[in-house]
């Protein structure tokens, strides 16, 4: 099984989570987010397999999503102007992100990755 992982190298949990797939022996396609942003059809993918809202793929701790004042605007944006924001800017979005045939892990959790990947 190989899987694309989407990271910010820059990233503590990017690096945490490359590690855990590294030690694991997971073959995976390593993406940098913002040099390469992840499409509005790839983050619909990602929606569709981890089963998550769109809202929880933004990265609300990050300066771009602070500086966008995003916290006070999320409850008057559609879904599609949601996808729009993310896929215009990298650093809006949460990561990693490791996307594979019929899931998609959003962030790192050691338990959710163990679980999925192994």
């Amino acid at each position: 099984m190989k899987v694309l992982f989407i990271e910010y190298p820059k990233c503590s949990t990017c690096r945490k989570a490359k590690k855990w797939l590294q030690e694991n022996n997971i073959d995976f396609t390593d993406r940098h987010i913002v040099d390469e942003n992840p499409t509005k059809d790839e983050l619909k993918e990602v929606i569709s397999k981890s089963g998550l809202p769109v809202r929880k793929l933004f990265n609300t701790s990050g300066n771009v999503y602070k500086s966008l004042n995003l916290k006070s605007k999320m409850d008057s944006l559609s879904e599609d102007e949601m996808l729009e924001l993310l896929s215009s800017n990298g650093m809006l979005v949460k990561r990693p992100l490791v996307i594979g045939d019929n899931f998609a892990l959003v962030g790192f959790k050691e338990e959710a990755y163990a679980d999925i990947l192994l």
